[in-house]
């Protein structure tokens, strides 16, 4: 396979394992151009096919995408059932982009609460493409981080198991077997996570991007990983430059 080369001023060493992004404001920029949330939903569809591209062309390995969330079944009825077909058109639209770039699919959340149809497409999509080694695209679907936690603690309980320690709580998360997020992206302006890996953000970089995810395309994933790259991650430690210096974190 040919090398592309990598977009001015991001470096191959210092690339993040594990992108998460929080995709907000589609309703918000349908709004903004008169047409009906849906229509703004079937926008931010569309980009993650540039996203997914752009980050398996840099070696990322993982792109988890918070794509509904437990609290979202408060919205709208027609706009839940928009969503959940959405999902399923998306996932029969995206196989020749799962077959282009060696992209295995992933889901966390509680999948078993989706509809059937929607169901029976993520696991035969999941099922077709799990031999593929390349970006693992997570899709975090009917997902909630405190949901996550009491499901873990649950499992724990169910197993017997008397004590677990922060390695072995990690397996039991949905997330077991991945690794943690190191950078977060928010899109829309929003500065929370919204129930949004709770655990696993523990150590993430944070990039927030002021445009609503239908907007967020290749260039603006460069910029973010700019900002990335230009940070001292020292996970609670320190860098040499900072020992003894009062102004250091």
């Amino acid at each position: 396979m040919k090398e592309i080369p990598l977009p001015p001023g991001i470096r191959s060493d210092r690339m993040p394992v594990h992108v998460a992004i929080i995709m907000d404001g589609n309703g918000r920029w349908a709004k903004g151009r008169g047409l009906p949330r849906v229509a703004g939903h079937k926008a931010g569809a569309d980009r993650v096919e540039g996203i997914v591209t752009a980050c398996s062309d840099l070696g990322i390995k993982y792109l988890t995408l918070y794509a509904f969330s437990t609290e979202n079944w408060s919205r709208a009825k027609a706009e839940v059932d928009a969503l959940m077909e959405l999902l399923v058109v998306f996932l029969g639209a995206k196989e020749k982009l799962f077959i282009k770039h060696n992209v295995r699919l992933a889901t966390i959340g509680r999948t078993g609460g989706l509809p059937e149809r929607a169901q029976k497409k993520l696991l035969a999509t999941i099922d077709k493409f799990s031999k593929h080694t390349g970006l693992t695209l997570c899709l975090a679907l009917n997902y909630g981080s405190r949901q996550e936690i009491v499901d873990a603690l649950n499992k724990a309980i169910r197993a017997g198991t008397a004590e677990v320690d922060e390695e072995s709580f990690s397996k039991l998360l949905y997330t077991g077997g991945m690794p943690d997020p190191d950078l977060i992206i928010r899109t829309s302006g929003e500065q929370r996570l919204s129930n949004f890996m709770l655990w696993q953000a523990s150590y993430a970089e944070f990039y927030y991007a002021q445009i609503h995810w239908p907007d967020f395309d290749k260039e603006q994933l460069y910029a973010a990983l700019r900002d990335y790259q230009s940070r001292e991650r020292r996970f609670g430690g320190a860098i040499d430059s900072c020992i003894n210096n009062a102004l250091c974190d």
